[in-house]
């Protein structure tokens, strides 16, 4: 491998990443808060590190890219102990499936403010609501935010004697990558999907062709599944699955997002967009906005105040990936271990470093499709998968994939000179061999096999992860920090309020216009 060569193999340091962490604010008996964003958390609108999601109640934690794993989860430790210190006793839940949720309807939207920007972001949120329920929209989830150096590129495009600018090569190699992640993230959701079993109040209103079963603590369940998030009952589009968004080159993904932007739907037309007076969505095309497009991994560059994504990625081509399959591990404080940040680096070092031949549509198909097979029952010894036509089981591809993880594992510790990523790859793979040692399986054997309540083991763990970080000391921020933060964010948002010039309509019209 050309990249153990001492001339290349510091190259591959200085990988940037950024974890995005949402988790519900619930009160202790395990019921939803149906509180607003605490004032103390500081303005959800321009907040660096504190935000909401879809709802008030759904709060999204963000930490600055850092370049060491153990930062990054430092980072998020400290913003939640600032967090659970502000919001009245009321605690985080570890799981990526929502609470006992009485009604959709008494989900509260999230507010930002009565700027333009502000409003746009909640007439979204009603559009989503609309679209899909809100009970799909509380489901939580990690982002992982990855970019490699550019003494990476360089490395790599003196390897492969590429003589493209080098912005088109980073572009076209992030491109390579994305192919390789689709065709082997089925491995994500094995390895950590967390979300086999939900609170029957989730499925109420649905209808579903899965062969869910009851326990006999009362939960829904499906034996083999690692995670309902993932499958057609979380986060899915069904009018987006006729877009075909191809994956083969940047200008050919942009097109395919823009089309699908400009795309009617007369199915989300019948809930009107401005009706009495109030936005029901922003329109009523497949997708209202970019951001709608559900994906397990996107292309990504940081977009210029007034920048639409897909316009930042044209003018300056992909500067790192948003990987979006992870479930909230609920065996750790922050929603995601140490060790997976180790692994995660592994895997994408692996997908940007392997052979990536061009996608056709069906290929790219067969790789949702594997996808979608292994959310809901990825731990079934009868389950074959298809690697390019060739029907293979989890264990058989799996070993297979592993194989060439230990060789970039290996890479990655003499780059770094560490262990760490070596265990990391070992470590996952024992869930390979063994299936009953994923976290899946470990969830489902507490509900099932020892019949206890989900609601249970996720407040007992709340719980104790609020103690441990309300107990632990700051390492990267302090509190003063936090403070300040919060205090310049209400500003903040006072200003954009104050700056605003047109009214909300033709501010609309103008977006769109663009």
């Amino acid at each position: 491998m050309a990249f153990g060569q001492d001339e290349h193999l510091s190259s591959l340091t200085g990988i940037g990443r950024g974890i995005e962490r949402e988790g519900l604010r619930v009160l202790p008996e395990g019921r939803l808060s149906l509180a607003p964003h605490h004032k103390r958390l500081g303005s959800a609108l321009t907040h660096p590190n504190i935000t909401t999601d879809y709802s008030e109640t759904l709060l999204e934690f963000i930490t600055p890219v850092s370049f060491d794993p153990e930062t990054t989860i430092a980072q998020l430790q400290d913003i939640q102990k600032y967090t659970l210190s502000k919001i009245d006793g009321e605690l985080l839940w570890p799981m990526s499936m929502p609470c006992f949720v009485d009604n959709d309807d008494a989900i509260p939207l999230a507010n930002y403010g009565s700027s333009n920007v502000g409003q746009m972001k909640t007439a979204y949120r009603q559009g989503l609501k609309n679209r899909y329920g809100s009970m799909m929209q509380v489901i939580s989830g990690i982002h992982f935010n990855f970019s490699f150096s550019q003494n990476f590129w360089q490395s790599m495009q003196k390897i492969s004697e590429n003589k493209a600018p080098i912005n088109d090569f980073i572009s076209e190699k992030y491109f390579s990558l994305l192919r390789n992640y689709k065709r082997y993230c089925w491995l994500i959701p094995y390895l950590y999907g967390s979300s086999p079993t939900i609170c029957g109040s989730f499925l109420k209103n649905k209808t579903t062709t899965l062969p869910f079963k009851k326990s006999a603590s009362g939960y829904m369940y499906l034996e083999y599944a690692t995670s309902l998030r993932m499958s057609d009952l979380g986060y899915t589009n069904s009018e987006q699955a006729s877009l075909k968004i191809c994956y083969n080159d940047l200008d050919g993904y942009l097109d395919g997002v823009q089309n699908a932007i400009n795309l009617p739907s007369e199915k989300f037309a019948a809930f009107g967009v401005k009706v009495n007076g109030k936005y029901q969505q922003l329109n009523s095309n497949i997708l209202q906005i970019e951001n709608e497009l559900y994906a397990p991994i996107r292309p990504k560059q940081v977009a210029k105040s007034g920048e639409k994504p897909s316009e930042a990625l044209r003018n300056r081509g992909v500067e790192y990936i948003e990987v979006r399959a992870l479930d909230v591990n609920p065996f750790s404080d922050t929603g995601i271990s140490i060790e997976q940040v180790y692994f995660l680096d592994v895997f994408i070092t692996y997908c940007a470093l392997a052979d990536s031949p061009l996608f056709t549509y069906q290929q790219q198909e067969s790789c949702d499709a594997n996808m979608d097979e292994v959310v809901v029952r990825g731990r079934d010894p009868l389950l074959l998968l298809n690697d390019n036509g060739c029907d293979k089981s989890v264990k058989t591809w799996g070993s297979e994939i592993f194989e060439q993880l230990q060789k970039v594992a290996t890479l990655l510790d003499s780059a770094y000179g560490s262990k760490k990523y070596s265990q990391a790859v070992a470590n996952e793979q024992q869930k390979l061999l063994d299936p009953n040692l994923t976290p899946s399986a470990q969830l489902l054997d507490c509900v099932v096999n020892q019949n206890k309540s989900l609601t249970g083991i996720a407040l007992q763990k709340a719980q104790d992860y609020r103690q441990q970080l309300l107990a632990a000391d700051y390492q990267v921020f302090n509190e003063q920090y936090f403070i300040d933060a919060a205090i310049k964010s209400h500003q903040g948002q006072k200003d954009i309020e104050n700056s605003d010039q047109v009214d909300f309509d033709t501010f609309l019209a103008d977006y769109f216009g663009k």
